[in-house]
């Protein structure tokens, strides 16, 4: 399943499902990420304030994975990366 997140308190919101369908509360998801329980919560609470390796740490230790999407992105293939679609540039300068 896919959680579109676009601000800090979405991000908030999935944290705490993601955990919730894992079936484990604070302090075991602390055990799994080597931190106590109110470390858990703070993250939970304020992920804007959370380093992104901490949130990544904890998405990838509650089964997730972060992964950032852009609009013009192609179909995922079976190994995960995308295909490559053909653009035209609209100037040179679109280089970067």
């Amino acid at each position: 399943m896919n959680y579109p997140v676009n601000t800090s308190i979405q991000l908030r919101a999935v944290l705490r499902a993601l955990r919730q369908l894992r079936k484990l509360n604070q302090a075991e998801v602390g055990k799994l990420l080597g931190v106590n329980q109110k470390r858990v919560a703070r993250i939970e609470n304020a992920p804007g304030l959370t380093s992104f390796d901490q949130i990544a740490r904890l998405v990838t230790a509650l089964g997730g994975r972060v992964v950032i999407e852009t609009p013009d992105a192609g179909p995922a293939t079976t190994d995960g990366s995308q295909k490559r679609r053909q653009r035209k540039a609209t100037s040179p300068q679109n280089n970067w």
